[in-house]
This record gives structure tokens, sequence and C-alpha cells, in this order.
């Protein structure tokens, strides 16, 4: 996610924190604090109030974690890739490659609120102990909101909506009643279609009745609808890939550069001349040996271009992504994971480049499919 930095990792998966958690932590932090405490808890000193709304808020976060964990360590169990972990403002993300199978499915979706409502349970089960042993007021107070929040979070995420965990477990139901996934992953979608425009008219309408935390509703909402589109046409290409190999969805190789020009030769002699927006380098025996972005090379100061050769600028063949043409092309692009319309893949055979597959073909294999056309062969049209 745009906006996050890897801070380590946790049971061997990396984390990532969005630079909106701060704010996250200063906002739950002071509306325990200033609010609720006050409340539940009264004559107490400032500072009490401060310092346990800030512990409050750490300790949401860390239930957060947990429930992303859980996605993640019930993926990797089930064979899964994962690839990381990132905290945001609104929850969790955790990013792996799809189940195969309908079972699968189902245990990754329901094991984050499952542990959200453990960890609600074990909270509130903590804050009547200490209330009822020690009469520590403050510390059960704490504990008694952290268990209300994750019990609200493991329920709002049981909703059967993409891309809630609620919406997985729909979509593994019927992907396990009709054998259908993309089925399951269009019904979901539509859900959280619906749950988003119902949240965003349920804030709207709170505002108007004077409750600005209905601008909460409103961007969760927001939040929800823009994913429930995404996945919807994302449920969409997977269905136009079904069963397609890399040699039905590859174009022609692009222009090709020798990897031992320098970069003056590069540019003057192939990148001025070609209509791609990224080269595919060759070594001495005419095979691949990597990747330049055009946009990389224009970076460098004309002044060093003679000196500098067009190999040390790309992309190693080692950290592209490659297939071969027998290779079916989900697979390929779940490995090459999210690139938006940066897909470049190379197709290899024989240690030879016999064809390269870019956001406009897989563009065209889905325009095919809408017209339900039964001819999914390449054109020769490229633009990559």
């Amino acid at each position: 996610m745009n906006g996050s930095v890897r801070i380590g990792r946790v049971l061997g998966v990396p984390l990532r924190i969005h630079w909106t958690v701060p704010l996250l932590v200063v906002l739950f932090g002071y509306s325990l604090a200033t609010q609720t405490l006050p409340v539940w808890t009264p004559d107490q000193t400032n500072a009490t109030y401060t310092v346990a709304g800030l512990v409050g808020a750490l300790l949401l976060i860390g239930s957060l974690l947990a429930h992303e964990v859980a996605h993640a360590v019930i993926a990797r169990a089930k064979d899964i890739p994962v690839q990381d972990v990132t905290l945001w403002a609104l929850g969790g993300m955790t990013r792996m490659g799809k189940p195969r199978t309908a079972g699968g499915a189902f245990l990754v979706a329901v094991g984050g609120p499952l542990t959200s409502l453990v960890v609600g349970a074990a909270a509130l089960g903590a804050g009547v102990g200490l209330d009822a042993l020690f009469a520590w007021a403050v510390p059960a107070a704490v504990l008694m909101w952290l268990a209300w929040v994750n019990f609200l979070l493991g329920v709002f995420n049981l909703l059967p909506a993409a891309p809630l965990d609620g919406g997985r477990v729909v979509q593994s139901v019927i992907w396990w009643r009709t054998g259908d996934r993309d089925r399951g992953e269009r019904a979901a979608a539509r859900s959280g279609q619906v749950l988003g425009f119902l949240l965003i008219a349920g804030g709207w309408i709170s505002v108007l009745r004077g409750s600005f935390g209905g601008l909460w509703l409103i961007v969760i909402g927001f939040f929800v609808l823009i994913v429930a589109n995404a996945e919807r046409r994302q449920a969409g290409v997977a269905a136009a890939l079904h069963g397609v190999r890399a040699a039905d969805a590859m174009s022609s190789p692009a222009e090709t550069c020798a990897d031992w020009l320098t970069v003056e030769r590069c540019v003057g002699d192939v990148a001025m001349r070609t209509r791609h927006s990224a080269l595919p380098l060759i070594d001495f025996e005419g095979r691949p040996s990597g990747l330049v972005d055009l946009s990389q090379l224009a970076k460098i100061p004309v002044s060093q271009r003679r000196e500098l050769h067009v190999r040390d600028m790309a992309t190693p063949l080692s950290q592209c992504t490659t297939c071969t043409p027998g290779d079916l092309l989900e697979d390929v692009l779940e490995k090459a994971g999210p690139s938006g319309s940066g897909i470049r893949i190379l197709v290899i055979e024989d240690r030879l480049l016999v064809g390269i597959i870019t956001a406009r073909d897989i563009a065209r294999l889905v325009q095919r499919h809408s017209l339900r056309g039964t001819d999914s062969t390449t054109d020769g049209d490229t633009d990559h």
C-alpha cells in the first residue's frame, strides 16, 4: 500500500505500517481519554486519563495486528503465499495469493473475525477480573472499551460483503456449493457495493442529525464501495483468463536492445525509435538478460550516457517476471503480483525470448471475453 513503510516481521510475515496509524492512535487515544473514560470512571486526574487513553489506543493497534496475523498464519498453513501485512487507519490488510480450495478460502476468511471476538472476550474477562479483585477502575474500563471495540470489529467484518471477511465467507460458500469461484467473487462484490451505499447513506443521515461520527461511516462506506467495485472488475478479468495459456496472450517480442551497449547507443539506436515504454535486453548469445524502462534511461544525464552501459540500468532477468508459453496466465499473473498498468512478463522458451505480455494484452483478452468471442489468439497489437 502506498504511504506505508516496512518496520519488521511478525511470525515470519513482513509487517508494514501506513502513515495513518499514528493518526489512528491519536484519535482513539483522545476520544478514550476525553470522552469515554471520564464518563465510565469519573474523578480521575487528566494525566491518568491521558496515559490510559494512549495505552488503550496502542492495545487496539495490537488487536488489529492480531486480526491480520490470524489471516496470514492460516493462509500459510494452507500453502497460500503471503506477501505482507499492512496496518492502516481503517484496520489492516493482508496481501496473499488466491486460495486453491473453497475450504481454504473459508478458513482464511473467518480466522480474522474469530480472533477479534476471542481478543474481545479475553479483554472483557480481564477487565471484569481487575475490577472485581483489585478495584482498578481505570485499567478495567480500558479493557472493557477494548473488548467492545473488538466485538464490534469482529461482527462488522462478518457482514456478507466484500472486501470484508464476511464477503470472503460468502464467496467461499458459493464456490463450494457451485464449484464456480468467479460466481462467488461477483456475488461478494455486489454485496460490497450495496453495503458501501448503505454506509454512506447512513453516515449522511447521522451528519444531518448533528452527529459528526457519521463522517467515519461515510469514509468507511466509500472505502468499501471503491474496493468492491475493483473486486467486481477483477472477477471479470479472472473469468476472461480461465484456462488461457501465456502463448495465447503474448504479443510478438518488442524491440530488443543489446545489453552491452552504452546508454547513449541504446537511446540513439533503439529507444528513440521504439513505441514501447520498456526494452527487453539480450546478451551476446541472444538470450534475454533483463528489462530496462525508458524512464530510467531518461533520468541519466547526457554527460554520463557514454560511460554507462544499459545493463547497469536494467532490472536483471532474475528479478523480472518470466514464464513459458505453456504456463497458465492466471498463475503467471499471481506470481507477478499487483502491477496495475505496469505488467510486463517475458515469455521465454529454450532460453530465448518468444513473446511479452503487457497490460494491453490482458485488456484485449478481457474485451474479447466481454464480446463472447471465441478467438483468443493475439493479433500483434502491442503497446508496452
